[in-house]
């Protein structure tokens, strides 16, 4: 609701949420790939990892339609917007998945609920960061020239 509320058309804000599934999978694989179960704290990361994989595909799909009320043409728009945001989702996503290294990676006490926290973030990240940089700008791009 917000994000229709934000772009004011739905198909925006479901390429944004394009994000959600491939980041959960990431994450996902991450828990399997290190052994751990699902639990409390990997929903929480879970919950974290949505919202910056949300707030990448916002940032990237805003300066997309932000160059094509400019009056860029769609391809263009598409290619400059991903081009000029790549660095900020990059950053955005490296500062938070180096951030979780050290929790990922403890032994101490606590270690056992920070750890999948840490491993849902950091899996789901790299899926979800390359999808915002070279799924969503396709789709985009796809379902704007068929809604045309």
């Amino acid at each position: 609701v917000l994000l229709y509320m934000t772009y004011g058309s739905a198909m925006p804000a479901l390429i944004v949420y394009l994000n959600v599934p491939f980041a959960a999978t990431g994450g996902i694989f991450a828990l399997l790939a290190r052994g751990m179960p699902f639990s409390i704290s990997a929903g929480v990361g879970f919950i974290a990892l949505f919202g910056i994989a949300v707030l990448n595909g916002v940032v990237l799909i805003s300066h997309i339609l932000q160059l094509q009320d400019g009056g860029a043409p769609l391809g263009e728009a598409v290619k400059d917007g991903t081009l000029t945001r790549l660095r900020p989702v990059l950053m955005t996503a490296s500062v938070a998945a180096f951030g979780f290294v050290p929790m990922a990676l403890a032994t101490s006490a606590g270690a056992e609920v920070q750890r999948p926290l840490a491993t849902v973030v950091i899996g789901g990240l790299v899926t979800s960061t390359l999808l915002t940089l070279f799924v969503l700008p396709t789709v985009y791009k796809w379902l704007a020239d068929n809604a045309d």
